[in-house]
């Protein structure tokens, strides 16, 4: 009974955006979004004190306005992905550096015939990220945590993501589905910012903290050579993207075994990290990745 009204719930929430003005849409979410800031302390305590630790620089008016900002933003992704499941939201228009981007994606296929691995985060819109690059030739095999309402997964979220061309797995099957998929020349996208269990992950820097880190990106490196791309969309304005694509990450160190895939990994984070630092806004800092 609890997964049907879940899933009629969020049928409901679809219905009210394909009618509803997207002004509404928007400022709905973020009267929802702040009303969660100030009521579910836990979480906003979380968001506050990871800003903390990872700008210790900042002054505590500036980690307080911007753990709000945190909630702002994400109440910005979730309208527009609401939008995007009733096609209310173009996503051609919404990227600025749209035809930049589909040239890169033209060169990038041709120069990747073991592969792309897309590395990403859950980091300003991800979904529309991951529409994007799969309507220009970048179709991929998703990586994600199976949703707890099976209903929903099945008929709305699954899909949603299969739309232009993407594909699923969920982690209790992901390797084996990404070397097939990368042995056939194909994509993967990873998002490797949320914490991992101690099998298959190591402890590597991330805002100066050791985080526990998937290895799944850099032992399939390691292992079938695909290129390592880190893929991001950054909101620039209302409704306003651009998409960053990073220089292929390569391994230059000496290091061997379980040390090298460890800083490689440690590399990645890196990466990630530089893109985040630059809008910080716009990462989900109220997941607790650094188990505290």
């Amino acid at each position: 009974m609890k997964e049907k009204i879940e899933y009629w719930l969020v049928k409901l929430f679809l219905g009210l955006a394909s009618i509803a003005p997207k002004s509404f849409v928007y400022a709905f979410f973020k009267s929802l979004a702040l009303l969660l800031y100030y009521v579910d302390g836990k979480r906003r305590n979380l968001t506050i004190e990871n800003l903390r630790h990872a700008f210790p620089d900042k002054s505590e008016e500036e980690i307080q306005r911007l753990s709000k900002d945190v909630y702002v933003e994400l109440s910005k992704t979730v309208a527009e992905i609401l939008l995007m499941f009733v096609d209310r939201f173009d996503i051609d228009e919404a990227i600025v550096n749209r035809d930049e981007t589909i040239e890169k994606l033209k060169a990038l296929k041709e120069q990747s015939p073991k592969g792309i691995i897309a590395m990403t985060a859950h980091f300003s819109n991800w979904e529309l990220l991951a529409h994007f690059l799969a309507k220009y030739g970048l179709q991929m095999l998703v990586i994600g945590r199976k949703g707890n309402n099976q209903l929903i997964e099945d008929n709305i979220t699954t899909p949603f993501r299969r739309k232009y061309g993407n594909d699923t797995a969920f982690k209790s099957k992901a390797m084996m589905s990404m070397v097939k998929r990368l042995k056939q020349g194909n994509g993967v996208g990873i998002l490797i910012d949320q914490k991992a269990g101690n099998q298959g992950s190591v402890k590597v820097d991330f805002f100066g903290q050791p985080a526990e880190t998937t290895l799944s990106i850099a032992t399939l490196k390691e292992k079938l050579d695909p290129l390592v791309i880190p893929f991001f969309i950054a909101r620039v304005g209302e409704g306003k993207y651009r998409i960053i694509i990073e220089d292929p990450i390569e391994y230059e160190g000496e290091a061997e075994g379980e040390e090298k895939l460890a800083q490689m990994t440690a590399q990645y984070n890196e990466v990630m990290e530089s893109v985040i630092r630059e809008y910080p806004s716009q990462w989900f800092w109220m997941h607790n990745r650094w188990r505290r």
